[in-house]
């Protein structure tokens, strides 16, 4: 079974930038669409960002403009571009693809 590794999350200050990755183990992402997800403590899980297999993206209306998804199929590699980072931007943030979750990078936005 393809496994999602996501890196990348750690302490940023307010207005920071960080990039996620999402990895996979085989060529998932060429063949189905990949979603950024993010849970803050004592909330639900929330769709940040969509890449369709053909490319289309779609963000949610918390991160438009500020967020980027986009896709290496060479590295089987995700990435998810976060700038001006805010608060409430804190969350642990999860990829999905094919039907398999990774098991989440903490991303925490505190000065």
């Amino acid at each position: 079974q393809v496994q999602l590794v996501e890196s990348g999350g750690g302490l940023v200050q307010p207005g920071g930038s960080l990039r996620l990755s999402c990895a996979a183990s085989g060529s998932i992402f060429s063949i189905y669409g990949t979603g950024w997800y993010r849970q803050a403590t004592g909330k639900q899980r929330e769709l940040v960002a969509v890449i369709t297999k053909g490319g289309f993206t779609d963000y949610g209306d918390s991160v438009k403009g500020r967020f980027t998804i986009s896709r290496d199929n060479a590295k089987n590699t995700v990435y998810l571009q976060m700038n001006s980072l805010k608060p409430e931007d804190t969350a642990v943030y999860y990829c999905y693809s094919g039907g398999v979750w990774g098991q989440g990078t903490l991303v925490t936005v505190s000065s």
